[in-house]
């Protein structure tokens, strides 16, 4: 147990892509649980490509930052919160956080499985995968699926999701060779490529010759009007993210120069947020502990360890340093 409690507050905005200056850590005293409360010390924390987003103008400058987290009770003073209870909440960013039973999760406790995977193919970016493939996309056995940003942490858990679902074929991009070869040779795509390579449309035409069924979208830019491109007439694209524009939310890319292909393909363009689907975490667990359990999925992760690294992470993640989810452990299970 930390006896030091300690918060990072953003202190400015960024302009294109943030530096660690953006950031501040902020000692300060134990927070204390009141009535209907509970104090929880952080054990692993989120960092996302979604946060990119929040630093101009949605978090806010001098407040501990909101991130995805995993902690342990330490007090309570609620039966709902017991000690030694491992729960999920959203006070990231900070080595403890005062709880009521409302803000907190109380995890299940499933042999087998490693606790940071309540964090990665069984959190916030597993359930993206999960709602795109099995709501948006309806995804059905035999079919073909192109994966954008593949190896990261909604990447890996769609690609290996969908061969749980009985793909035909999955194909995956990716910011490196290294990459390219961790998802085919250790995650089961059936093709990837590097989309440094050439035009992302060529690359992708070459990896899927016969077409494809589903897009996930994660990038936007390129990888969309490739997207629509390349997906068979009546097929159906899924956006999930736009990493491609988030270093640059004044000047995002041009819009896909054959959108208009969206009308004359019959394709459905939808896009979705996993904010909205909290009601299926439990029928997504159940679905996937096993497979977990098996050694079918696994919970692809880059874990970091140490409290006072998680702005170099959360950087990391944005330059494309991991593989699947990136992850902070700030103190042991």
């Amino acid at each position: 147990m930390s006896d030091r409690f300690i918060a990072v507050h953003q202190v400015r905005e960024p302009k294109g892509v943030p530096s660690a200056d953006d950031f501040a850590f902020v000692p300060g005293d134990m927070p204390v649980a009141g009535p209907g409360t509970a104090l929880v010390e952080n054990l692993y924390l989120s960092v996302d490509p979604y946060m990119r987003e929040c630093m101009n103008g949605v978090w806010g400058l001098h407040n501990p930052l909101e991130g995805r987290s995993i902690g342990r009770v330490l007090q309570s003073h609620d039966p709902r919160l017991a000690v030694g209870d491992l729960v999920f909440h959203r006070q990231g960013w900070r080595t403890h956080a005062v709880l009521t039973p409302e803000e907190a999760r109380v995890l299940p406790r499933a042999e087998g499985v490693p606790l940071s995977a309540f964090l990665s193919v069984l959190g916030g970016t597993g359930l993206s995968a999960y709602v795109a493939l099995t709501r948006i996309a309806r995804f059905t056995e035999g079919e073909s699926l192109f994966i954008s940003a593949a190896a990261g942490g909604v990447g890996t858990a769609a690609g290996q999701l969908a061969r749980i679902l009985g793909a035909g074929r999955v194909v995956g991009s990716a910011g490196s060779a290294a990459k390219v070869r961790h998802l085919t040779e250790d995650l089961g795509f059936d093709a990837a490529f590097d989309y440094h390579d050439g035009p992302v449309t060529e690359l992708l035409r070459k990896a899927a010759p016969d077409g494809l069924d589903v897009c996930l979208e994660n990038v936007g830019g390129d990888h969309l009007e490739a997207a629509i491109d390349v997906v068979r007439p009546h097929g159906r694209i899924v956006w999930c993210g736009a990493v491609s524009t988030y270093n640059n939310p004044e000047e995002p890319p041009a819009a896909p120069r054959n959108l208009y292909d969206v009308v004359g393909k019959s394709l459905r363009l939808e896009g979705f947020l996993v904010r909205e689907y909290p009601h299926l975490q439990e029928e997504m667990e159940s679905v996937l502990i096993p497979h977990i359990r098996s050694g079918r999925l696994v919970p692809d992760e880059t874990v970091v360890d140490g409290f006072e690294n998680v702005v170099d992470a959360f950087l990391g993640m944005l330059r494309g340093q991991n593989t699947g989810k990136m992850i902070v452990r700030t103190a042991q299970a």
